[in-house]
């Protein structure tokens, strides 16, 4: 299983930009599928952005256009730029992880990569703050 450990949370004034990473060890980066998820105060856990082991990526409808979700296979790294944040993006991020579906790439990222169950590996959380 791999270990994820998120930083680049914070504080950002609406309108504004923040860029979250998520670094991971203990396995083979590049043979895992990942996603963004969050969760605000009282609300369940959402996902947010994904993306596949060939780089192909999809996004909630609520992100889609401010949000860009990326990898970098030689860092084991994965990120979130966040652009044009709003109030309601103020949430704590969990970046997530799941050793790529074999033979169902493209339902996987169409179908099950905002299902929080699918996925077998949990970062610890970043606060993201938005205010106006």
């Amino acid at each position: 299983q791999v270990q994820l450990v998120e930083s680049g949370g914070g504080s950002a004034q609406s309108g504004g930009s923040l860029r979250l990473s998520c670094v991971a060890s203990g396995d083979t980066f590049s043979k895992y599928s990942l996603g963004w998820f969050r969760q605000a105060p009282g609300k369940k856990r959402e996902g947010v952005a994904a993306i596949d082991s060939e780089g192909d990526t999809n996004y909630s409808h609520a992100v889609k256009g401010r949000f860009t979700i990326s990898r970098d296979n030689a860092e084991s790294t994965l990120y979130l730029q966040m652009d044009s944040l709003k109030l309601e993006d103020t949430a704590m991020y969990y970046c997530a992880a799941v050793p790529s579906p074999r033979g169902v790439r493209v339902e996987w990222l169409r179908l099950g990569a905002f299902w929080e169950g699918g996925y077998t590996s949990w970062g610890q959380g970043a606060q993201v703050t938005v205010s106006s």
